[in-house]
């Protein structure tokens, strides 16, 4: 389970290594560009039921920590849903990876 370290909060946010690993990419393009933006996902199993959102801010330091140590391959896929989401009004939305089943 990876952890996200977001400004100053004191409690990391929970997010498995695979699914930050796609998160990384498009929050770095979208700050890259100067662009903030709302990120909001649902609370990993063992926590409190809900979801919560975070504002994004390139002024505001960030940090991705993964228990794994190689990368992932990565899910083109995946990375253009989230960042069709991130280009929406509601920011970000972290959603599970969509797996084509094969034919």
């Amino acid at each position: 389970m990876g952890r996200l370290l977001y400004g100053d909060a004191q409690d990391p946010i929970s997010i498995e290594d695979r699914a930050l690993a796609h998160l990384k990419i498009v929050i770095a393009t979208k700050l890259r560009r100067n662009e903030s933006f709302t990120l909001s996902w649902r609370h990993p199993e063992g926590s409190p039921e809900g979801r919560s959102t975070i504002w994004i801010h390139p002024s505001i330091p960030m940090r991705f920590v993964f228990d794994e140590i190689e990368p992932p391959e990565l899910s083109r896929q995946w990375i253009e849903d989230l960042a069709h989401s991130a280009h929406s009004t509601g920011g970000i939305v972290l959603v599970e990876e969509h797996i084509e089943a094969g034919v």
